[in-house]
């Protein structure tokens, strides 16, 4: 479900506190981040917050509830370690602003340990383009010279 107007603006009132965040449309919701650091989504108008396990526990306690979305036909569902703030949170940018801070602190925590990605060799720059395959003469005896199309 789309978020409703004005949704987005409200929670960055509330991360006022927090400092600038920046928000990026997706699907129908939005992602929350900071420096390149996405902490938070908003979906059907509730902010969720990136949280480990012991914050997780701690939101869970406070009777937050997790974010999670269907990945296949089948309908199985896909936690990803985010959670809804809690109800004492909804009016009290004082809170919602820490608790972002300590997401905000596991999420680039994460993001710091996530390895490097090493990028893909281009296969057109190992290759040739435009030349031909070497025959089986050629190929056995290099010195032989390459035979040319008329």
């Amino acid at each position: 479900m789309p978020l409703s107007s004005g949704f987005i603006e409200f929670v960055i009132e509330q991360l006022d506190g927090f400092g600038p965040v920046e928000v990026k449309k997706m699907f129908g919701g939005a992602s929350i981040g900071r420096d390149g650091v996405g902490f938070g989504i908003l979906d059907d108008d509730v902010f969720f917050i990136k949280a480990d396990p012991d914050f997780a526990a701690d939101l869970k306690a406070r009777g937050c509830k997790p974010w999670s979305y269907s990945v296949k036909k089948d309908g199985s569902v896909r936690d990803i370690g985010y959670w809804s703030l809690p109800d004492s949170a909804a009016d009290d940018p004082d809170e919602t602003s820490s608790l972002a801070r300590r997401s905000f602190a596991i999420a680039a925590k994460a993001a710091a340990e996530k390895p490097v990605k090493k990028a893909k060799p281009k296969a057109a720059a190992k290759k040739a383009i435009g030349k031909r395959p070497a025959t089986k003469v050629e190929a056995a005896n290099p010195k032989t010279p390459a035979r040319s199309k008329k």
